[in-house]
């Protein structure tokens, strides 16, 4: 379930409250995908989601502006788990970081680190690093999605 948003001292706009939130991507829309804007970057999402899936990825963490209360969010920060994820599977975007991690952005448009993949500004892995407010350093919270049984991707993922 995913929280009402609070506001923090010194943060532009309301947030998730700290902690990680268990939510369908149903769930995700519901709350976010809130306009033609959002809902495109909702897309993305659900089709990044979905090619993860198929990889073997059971769970990404959703963070960004885009579950925020910001009126018009760049894109999305997600995470995924690499445990029981086949390479040979991923689509190379999904480790591709050059250039600002253009072609995930292009793609889908929004970014994606594997979670336990360290932040080298911050030297914590992503996972944890998404649990802070840039602009007011205080804990805030993520959204964990659970993929393998999401009725979203359920009939979006190939055996």
């Amino acid at each position: 379930m995913i929280p009402p948003l609070i506001h923090f001292t010194g943060s532009p706009w309301p947030l998730l409250p700290p902690g990680i939130h268990e939510a369908s991507l149903a769930e995700v829309a519901a709350a976010f995908a809130t306009n033609p804007w959002r809902r495109s970057l909702f897309d993305g999402l659900v089709d990044a989601s979905g090619r993860l899936l198929r990889a073997g990825c059971l769970r990404i963490y959703l963070d960004g502006s885009y579950v925020s209360g910001k009126p018009k969010p760049g894109d999305f920060d997600a995470c995924w788990d690499p445990v029981g994820v086949d390479r040979s599977k991923l689509d190379d975007v999904f480790l591709d970081f050059r250039n600002g991690r253009a072609a995930q952005k292009e793609k889908f448009k929004g970014e994606f680190f594997p979670s336990s993949m360290t932040c080298a500004d911050v030297g914590r892995a992503f996972v944890e690093f998404f649990q802070q407010d840039r602009y007011s350093g205080k804990q805030k919270g993520v959204i964990s999605i659970p993929l393998s049984h999401d009725p979203l991707l359920f009939g979006k993922v190939e055996s």
